[in-house]
């Protein structure tokens, strides 16, 4: 039997007016052609789909069949077709995004938030698994963005600038260290260092300042939690470097004292990687100016 979406849509819509005229209205065909369609298909099943003798015509046990059918099928098709048509238009999409910066989650939840409500069709996900492997994921489609702040020479990789910001140091306001109006490396040679559970590559203060020194904190702490590395802060167990966003708020606290990292400071600028072709999509490129302007308020503060 060779059934075909059409015949589908044409039991459904004979159900739902109760009669050949009104269906061929809704389905804009003759009634002729509906006559005819009905003839091939219950010549095809051997079996009659309707109970002509009853007034409004109604479905024979068979045709009943067929309308369950078409009331399982006819909705997830057309619920692609709207998905379809969504993605030609630009409103819909998907955006799976790897972060390779922990503190990022500090501005991004906010950049969601606003996008959320001007792209409600947009699958927006965080896979915070990818992490790790966060570029070669961008490549083979299993994530549409990276946040980086290490932008790499990758082909059918764009970098998109965001944001420049100064990678910051923090410690106990008893410290010290809140004596010196900036930190130095040698600075860092007896200090307990926290950082994020990530390589030495992808530390800022490492990539920056301290591997071209030579100099080695006395210990390293990882800690996965910004809230947990500045309570650890405060509490004296140890030193950190964090973005100034991070530190928006704490360095107007008693317990903390913030400085620059030498004398001229360290500025880094974050990225948001993505597929070449992907970066003018309509909604992936409203992202990005979010990106670029939100983050910056955070800063300010």
């Amino acid at each position: 039997m060779h059934l075909e979406l059409r015949h589908l849509r044409t039991i459904r819509a004979i159900h739902a007016e109760g009669g050949l005229a009104r269906a061929a209205e809704v389905l804009h065909i003759t009634q002729s052609a509906l006559s005819h369609q009905i003839k091939g298909l219950e010549d095809q099943a051997g079996v009659e789909l309707f109970v002509r003798a009853a007034r409004p015509m109604r479905l024979s046990a068979a045709g009943m069949r067929l309308l369950r059918l078409a009331e399982r099928v006819l909705p997830e098709v057309e619920a692609v077709a709207e998905e379809f048509g969504a993605l030609r238009q630009g409103r819909a999409g998907r955006l799976h995004i790897a972060i390779e910066c922990h503190a990022c989650f500090d501005w991004l939840f906010g950049v969601l938030e606003q996008f959320r409500r001007a792209w409600p069709e947009v699958d927006v996900d965080i896979r915070p698994g990818l992490a790790f492997g966060a570029m070669p994921a961008l490549i083979r489609q299993e994530v549409d963005l990276v946040i980086s702040s290490d932008p790499e020479k990758l082909e059918g990789v764009s970098f998109n600038p965001l944001f420049d910001y100064a990678p910051m140091f923090v410690a106990a306001a008893s410290s010290p260290l809140a004596a010196k109006p900036f930190i130095e490396a040698e600075d860092f040679a007896d200090q307990v260092l926290l950082t994020y559970p990530v390589e030495r590559g992808r530390l800022d203060i490492f990539t920056e300042l301290l591997s071209a020194a030579r100099v080695e904190p006395r210990a390293i702490r990882q800690v996965e939690l910004t809230a947990v590395i500045l309570m650890l802060v405060a509490s004296g167990r140890g030193v950190a470097v964090l973005p100034d966003w991070v530190l928006r708020e704490v360095r107007y606290r008693p317990d903390y004292i913030t400085r620059p990292i030498t004398a001229k400071g360290l500025t880094k600028r974050l990225y948001a990687a993505t597929r070449s072709e992907d970066a003018t999509e309509p909604f992936m490129a409203h992202f990005l100016r979010l990106g670029r302007s939100e983050p910056v308020k955070l800063q300010r503060v």
